[in-house]
């Protein structure tokens, strides 16, 4: 159980008493959850190289996007209460399998846990890189207690506009949020460092930040290239996505509620991002000179990014 009486581990602090059972904003009370933990091979070359990343995604989600690509499992649907001793064990099975790094997908809202579990972890010979593999919604006090336990941080830099986050997340201050917190993360994890590991380029430090193009939001992420290419340079490296799935209605189809109500709200969300949308973005990102970044091939929303949440990993071999 976590032991979070007044819950502000995330920009939110909603101060529910997660420790009586309670659920914050994150949707997630005082358990640990876990819905998978197992290799994955579609996070960025440095990261997933050819062995695999060692994923662990956490249920739930502190920012709760309505287009989520991992819809049921940012909705605390899928998830499976787990111990701290348990989850340290499974880091070192991760490592056993070849995995590249330890890779904590939507991990804020389980911080001290999963600290706690790394610490373990370490002791019982886990020698691999931490990544932490957020949406961006990190408080600075946040990254500054993850000091000396996440090596690599994965982040999302979603909205420059507030109105989209708003709209999309109910998380206006999103930009200037995600941006302090970014800060923090390059201050404490450094530029970007690579090693080779067992014949593959491994990511060991530094800031992976990732934008997903989002339909009808050109200008959106436009913005998003500028600010961060200005502020950072080649202390961060991008990585431009346009694997947006409309998953809202495919769940819609299958009867949810939820996702029919986000739809009527936000009708945009059941189409794709047009090709010539992201080759725009590519475009832009050459001409302001941003000079090395991560950017998909044509038709990555038909690859298969979005795993089954069949607790995979999670209880004891």
């Amino acid at each position: 159980m976590i032991d979070c009486v007044q819950c502000n581990l995330c920009p939110r602090r909603c101060g529910v008493n997660r420790a009586a059972g309670e659920r914050g904003a994150c949707g997630a009370d005082g358990r640990l959850l876990v819905s998978r933990a197992a290799l994955h091979f579609w996070e960025e070359p440095p990261i997933s190289g050819e062995a695999g990343s060692g994923t662990v995604f956490f249920a739930g989600c502190p920012l709760g996007c309505v287009y989520c690509q991992n819809f049921e499992l940012a909705h605390g649907e899928h998830g499976r209460a787990i111990t701290v001793e348990r989850l340290a064990a499974i880091m070192g099975e991760l490592q056993a399998k070849g995995a590249l790094n330890i890779n904590c997908v939507t991990p804020t809202h389980y911080a001290p846990q999963i600290r706690a579990a790394v610490a373990q972890a370490r002791g019982a010979g886990v020698a691999l890189p931490v990544v932490w593999n957020t949406s961006g919604y990190e408080t600075v006090e946040a990254v500054r207690d993850n000091v000396g336990t996440v090596d690599v941080y994965l982040t999302d830099f979603k909205y420059a506009d507030g109105a989209l986050a708003r709209r999309y997340s109910r998380a206006a201050d999103y930009p200037e949020v995600a941006l302090a917190a970014l800060e923090a993360m390059v201050e404490e994890a450094g530029e970007p460092r690579f090693d080779e590991y067992r014949g593959q380029e491994r990511m060991t430090g530094g800031v992976i930040v990732r934008h997903l193009m989002l339909p009808g939001a050109l200008e959106n992420s436009m913005a998003v290239v500028r600010l961060l290419h200005e502020r950072f340079g080649a202390a961060v490296r991008l990585s431009l996505m346009n694997q947006y799935t409309p998953v809202l209605a495919q769940k819609a189809r299958e009867g949810s509620e939820r996702a029919r109500a986000a739809l009527v709200a936000c009708p945009e969300l059941a189409n794709r991002v047009p090709d010539e949308d992201y080759e725009r973005l590519l475009d832009y990102a050459d001409e302001i000179g941003v000079g090395d970044y991560f950017w998909q091939e044509g038709g990555a929303a038909e690859e298969s990014f979005i795993p089954t949440w069949n607790y995979e990993g999670v209880e004891a071999p």
